[in-house]
């Protein structure tokens, strides 16, 4: 039912952005929807600007909906190249408003590629506290 859908939020799933996998990655974030069946893996790299960390590049790889597509590659293309604490502040209807909007049903899908982003950068937290023991 694509007339419920932004254009936006078609060409991001029709020509989605940073699918695939990072190979050194620095974090994965893999979340799913078991009532819906949408599964992400959100992969992070991260890089030094000034004295600040930031996403040097994220991919995501997704097994879903439209929306689930469409947002979670729009997330990649908005977290990318943004502090990693910036990037944890991104909100569902930021992207959703990035999208022009989506069906409140759809709305879940957004919040799920934020899950996956959130999961790969607290993991990455985790690994640096590991490192500094």
């Amino acid at each position: 039912m694509s007339e419920a859908y932004s254009e936006k939020v078609m060409n991001y799933f029709r020509k989605p952005k940073n699918i695939g996998e990072i190979e050194d990655a620095d974090a994965i974030g893999k979340v799913g929807n078991p009532t819906c069946g949408d599964l992400m893996w959100v992969y992070i790299k991260v890089g030094k600007k000034e004295d600040k960390e930031i996403l040097k590049d994220v991919k995501v790889k997704t097994f879903g909906c439209v929306a689930a597509i469409a947002t979670s590659s729009a997330l990649t293309e908005m977290a990318k190249g943004m502090e990693l604490e910036e990037a944890g502040k991104i909100t569902k209807q930021d992207i959703a408003d990035e999208l022009g909007g989506l069906p409140p049903a759809k709305m879940h899908c957004s919040m799920l590629a934020l899950d996956g982003l959130k999961k790969a950068i607290e993991e990455y937290y985790g690994k640096q506290y590991e490192k500094s023991k």
